[in-house]
């Protein structure tokens, strides 16, 4: 077979994409890192997951974590009920070494904790990891393969990035179906011999290892990771197909399942020549193409040809340029348009800008994050499995002053050192107050629109646990309309009696919302400020008309405001946006948003 032969034939390449997928990981989970499958649990998914227990070797462990696992059960720690019955400490494995030789799954992994996945990454990394917890120190084994089951629904929520990165495949398991693992795949037998064969399986060409890194360059793969897993998978489909080396195909392969559903970019485009390289380089061309004509005779009529000149072999296509338009022949429609509008994925695995407040302490209610050392006071709850977590490694030099010959039980000696306070955490509750221009001759569309925005907050009010308010100004008073309040037929009730007209009184208006959001945060609440007007005020604090005088006392207000450490947002509704509204906007530290063209929906969502 010739080189060129060889190159093109890759039967790897005619499986399935899901079975080729599962045959490699099988042949290494832990050098492949981890698969990513997008979609809730299917009949696929548990096909494809039987299908994976028969090629992996015989006895390796598949283990599933859920996601409200603690450190106790991943990283293991000290078995309390042995060491009470036997007097010694005694280690008890968590997951991450139980699952060492084969396959950890993570369901619904876009809810992972990102310390969980910090841990789960360096156990990853290290194929082992220290556990120093409970007064015990022991290095285990850690050498396992990572399936993560993303069911995130929107493009905002994904599985943490620190095992995204690791994972070599991803799959879209939504799209899948049972016919997709259907084919002569290998048998465990062919598996093991590929993976003993994989060590001294090499590359055709040195020149492949740059084209690599070129494509993952031009994707926007900046971490070496995917470059080198896109090697490994090339090594081993070169493995699996019985060869000693791997060519131009196995090398395409993989950047078809490794780099391109990693892709953050498209490559960019071409360079092409200047106008004045394109019209210099034919003049260049006519002039020297009489010289040459007059210089070279022509040959003669009955010149054999060269035999020498047709065995010439072509010239060879450059790697990189393969690979480029192999992974870019591999991306999806949507994600190709997706990346020519440069959308970036959002990593944070949340959606930015929750309803919800600030995180606080609390230490009866709320979701459990941590136990710590202190004296139990009245109104908290001593965790009990802590403490004796804590008091178990002493127990040896406690018991030393004790009498040799006492008889009995040996109990556990508990010291308040000991003691374990349980800490909780919950969200505060949010309250957006939307303080309104009632005035002028612009205030009925203004209202309108405000009204409108109201009742889109309350809808949500129930999900994000927030509650809305309403400050109106105008004439020469600001007066709370609304307290804050989640009751959407209160709200409507209050908002149907709503008039406009007057004066300006912006300081008025101001002053009234720092002081509804100083009272809901010494209420325990996060306050948020949402002002509706277009700063020019013409009514001073003092209830006196003038615009300069009016304007300097808003200017005090807003400073205020910005002091206050509260978060704000100033609308600008003016026709035209205005240099005293965005300084008005910078005194109170708040986002300026030009809005001439109101509507309730883009109020909500800003």
């Amino acid at each position: 077979m010739t080189q060129e032969a060889q190159t093109d034939s890759v039967p790897c390449a005619a499986w399935p994409e899901a079975l080729l997928i599962a045959t490699l990981f099988a042949m290494d989970p832990h050098g492949l890192g981890g698969i990513s499958i997008k979609g809730r649990s299917s009949p696929f998914f548990d096909a494809w997951l039987d299908l994976m227990k028969e090629l992996l070797p015989e006895g390796a462990p598949l283990r599933r974590c859920p996601v409200q696992t603690g450190d106790d059960r991943l990283l293991g720690g000290l078995d309390l009920a042995t060491s009470l019955a036997l007097g010694q400490p005694v280690v008890q494995r968590g997951l991450l070494s139980e699952v060492d030789g084969g396959v950890l799954i993570l369901p619904m992994a876009e809810r992972l904790s990102s310390a969980t996945a910090a841990r789960i990454a360096a156990a990853l990394d290290e194929g082992q990891f220290q556990l120093e917890r409970d007064g015990l120190t022991s290095l285990l084994p850690a050498r396992f393969g990572l399936i993560l089951l993303d069911e995130s629904i929107g493009p905002e929520e994904s599985p943490p990035f620190a095992l995204l990165e690791r994972c070599s495949f991803r799959l879209d398991g939504n799209g899948l179906g049972l016919a997709d693992l259907a084919g002569d795949g290998l048998s465990l037998e062919d598996i093991q011999r590929a993976k003993a064969a994989l060590p001294s399986v090499g590359l055709e060409q040195d020149a492949l290892v740059d084209a690599i890194c070129e494509a993952a360059q031009a994707f926007g793969l900046h971490s070496a990771r995917p470059a080198l897993l896109c090697l490994r998978v090339a090594r081993m489909v070169a493995a699996l197909d019985g060869r000693k080396a791997a060519s131009l195909g196995d090398v395409t392969l993989a950047a078809q399942l490794v780099l391109a559903p990693q892709a953050l970019q498209l490559p960019p485009p071409p360079e092409e020549p200047t106008p004045d390289e394109a019209d210099q380089q034919p003049e260049n061309q006519d002039e020297a193409d009489p010289a040459e004509a007059e210089a070279e005779p022509a040959p003669p009529p009955e010149t054999p040809p060269d035999s020498e000149a047709e065995t010439e072999p072509k010239s060879q296509p450059n790697p990189s340029e393969v690979l480029v338009d192999a992974v870019k022949s591999a991306l999806p429609a949507e994600l190709i348009a997706a990346l020519g509008n440069q959308a970036k994925p959002n990593r944070q695995g949340r959606a930015s800008g929750s309803g919800g407040g600030a995180m606080q302490k609390s230490p009866l209610r709320g979701r459990p994050i941590r136990s710590r050392s202190g004296t139990l006071k009245p109104g908290e709850r001593l965790n009990i499995i802590e403490t004796l977590r804590a008091a178990a490694p002493w127990q040896k030099l406690r018991r030393r002053p004790q009498a040799e010959g006492a008889t009995g039980m040996k109990r556990i000696e508990v010291r308040k050192s000991d003691f374990r306070i349980r800490c909780f955490a919950q969200p505060k509750e949010a309250t957006t107050i939307l303080v309104v221009d009632a005035s002028g001759s612009s205030a009925f569309q203004r209202l309108a629109e405000a009204k409108g925005a109201v009742e889109l907050l309350l809808a949500q009010a129930y999900v994000d646990r927030s509650r809305v308010a309403l400050v109106a100004f105008r004439n020469e008073t600001a007066e709370v309309l609304l307290p804050p309040t989640r009751s959407l037929a209160r709200a409507r009730r209050q908002l149907s009696d709503l008039a406009g007209g007057g004066g300006t009184p912006l300081a008025a208006g101001i002053d009234t919302a720092l002081m509804l959001a100083l009272a809901e945060k010494a209420k325990g609440r996060t306050p948020r400020l949402l002002f509706l007007t277009d700063g020019r005020g013409n009514i001073g604090r003092e209830g006196k008309a003038g615009r300069a005088v009016a304007m300097a006392d808003a200017l005090l207000a807003a400073r205020a405001v910005g002091l206050s450490d509260i978060a704000a947002v100033h609308i600008d509704t003016s026709p035209f946006p205005r240099p005293g509204a965005r300084e008005l906007a910078e005194a109170m530290r708040a986002i300026y948003a030009p809005l001439p063209y109101l509507n309730a929906q883009a109020i909500s969502a800003i």
